[in-house]
């Protein structure tokens, strides 16, 4: 099972994930050709630096003229678009970083550099983006966006943002949207999540640290202050961590692979001003978790409309998108609607925090105009993972157990099998064959080396 952990002893901004991932390995051109098809004017640059003697990657989002982007974003009259950023923040965004917004009733007249929800995911779906990268990028500014309208108790849509929505903060959510999909990671996990101190100055007025959008968006993970008097964590860095689904963990069992670097902004008195990102390998590690987050029973989303104008090409499309998006899982059932018409039945399976998100996406994607939704509880077998080698690589098996510990069901993984096979031109039936093979003799081993620790 491949992770990837975090360690967020120095706190979490949009540009530290960046660098960070292109100092794991991932080409900087995946992040380069990201951000150029979001038709923004805009490029990343990739240098090295050193904070506090740990040699690190630094990545600047710049203008076409070469400008620093942030730099670039002007100030607004109207006391709702002022941004007084003057703390010192210890990352790069020490102003374009932040989701401060206005609703569409506050607006004033003139310019604004800021832009709507809508308007974002506009460009995002015009990039010419895979779904999973857009899926990820999508999901951190909704996750900004429902933030900051429950902290002025707005309806989302008529927030507007003002930092965020600025050229380098798209650039960097994107980006990091590619690069952590490029790893194709199973597990996102990260530390405990040091948030700084000190206050921020914006037009909310003064703020202790973490700013109202950074605090809403960490519900649920462990924070910390170390003393440093900076803003170590941003809204953008708190909603990339929200849109990865990370999981709070100590250092895990792991085989590291690759290890990253990516630096803030300025030194830190005491401490590297980096975030830290380490890939590798854990087959154990996947069977402890998931053994210790078992639970019988979870609470499900079920989002269902029926629809009687749309094409089989259309309502595929949905299916992929609403999956992209985070769905458990998307079925069609043919019904039998008013005045004799055939239609389909649209059901969309989710946890009940993505339910608002996939919601809006089935009133966006269909001709529908209302749907159904309702929670209901979903019975579950504890899974894990158990590693087989076959004579064209090593597959995992998903193994299915009673609370008890009794294995009632096992499959190899899909896209494990998938991948060989065409890799080595093998039938695929063949290549799963083999795989259950391997398995049935690394569970006959076990249930000998079992028998002998018992006569012994």
């Amino acid at each position: 099972m491949k992770i990837a952990y975090l360690d967020c002893f120095s706190g979490i901004s949009g540009d530290m994930l960046l660098a960070a991932l292109v100092d794991a390995g991932v080409p900087f051109s995946v992040m380069e050709e990201a951000v150029a098809s979001l038709g923004l004017e805009a490029r990343l640059e990739l240098r090295r630096v050193n904070r506090s003697g740990i040699d690190s990657a630094k990545v600047d989002v710049l203008t076409l003229e070469g400008e620093l982007a942030e730099a670039a974003v002007g100030g607004v009259s109207g006391q709702a678009q002022v941004h007084e950023h003057n703390h010192g923040s210890g990352h790069d965004h020490s102003h374009a970083d932040h989701s401060h917004t206005h609703t569409d009733a506050s607006r004033p007249h003139g310019h604004v550099r800021g832009r709507s929800l809508s308007s974002i995911r506009e460009i995002i779906h015009n990039s010419g983006l895979t779904d999973e990268i857009q899926a990820t990028a999508l999901k951190a500014f909704e996750l900004l966006g429902k933030a900051e309208a429950k902290i002025h108790d707005v309806p989302i849509e008529s927030i507007h943002f003002h930092e965020v929505g600025a050229v380098d903060a798209i650039a960097d959510i994107v980006a990091a949207s590619a690069g952590c999909r490029w790893l194709k990671v199973d597990r996102w996990l990260c530390s405990p999540l040091n948030v700084g101190g000190g206050h921020v100055h914006c037009a909310h007025g003064k703020f202790p640290v973490p700013a109202p959008a950074t605090l809403e968006l960490l519900q649920g993970l462990p924070v910390y202050s170390s003393g440093v008097q900076k803003e170590l964590i941003t809204p953008t860095g708190a909603a990339l961590l929200r849109a990865l689904d990370v999981t709070s963990s100590a250092f895990p069992a792991m085989s590291i692979g690759t290890t990253g670097y990516g630096a803030g902004k300025r030194d830190l008195p005491g401490q590297p001003n980096v975030l830290r990102l380490v890939v590798g390998e854990s087959a154990a590690f996947a069977a402890i978790q998931e053994r210790k987050h078992f639970e019988s029973e979870t609470r499900v989303g079920i989002i269902e409309t029926t629809i009687d104008d749309a094409t089989p090409e259309l309502l595929s499309y949905i299916a992929d998108k609403l999956l992209a998006a985070g769905a458990s899982d998307v079925y069609r059932t043919p019904v039998q609607m008013k005045k004799g018409r055939t239609g389909i039945q649209l059901t969309v399976l989710c946890s009940p925090a993505k339910a608002q998100v996939l919601q809006h996406l089935v009133f966006a994607e269909t001709t529908t105009l209302g749907l159904r939704y309702r929670e209901e509880t979903k019975i579950t077998l504890a899974r894990r993972f158990v590693a087989v080698a076959t004579e064209w690589g090593v597959i995992r098996i998903k193994v299915g157990l009673l609370e008890d510990g009794e294995i009632v069901n096992c499959a190899p993984e899909f896209e494990d099998c998938r991948l060989i096979a065409e890799k080595h031109s093998v039938p695929l039936k063949q290549v799963m064959q083999a795989a259950f093979t391997a398995y049935e003799l690394h569970q006959n081993q076990a249930r000998e080396t079992q028998a002998q620790e018992a006569r012994a």
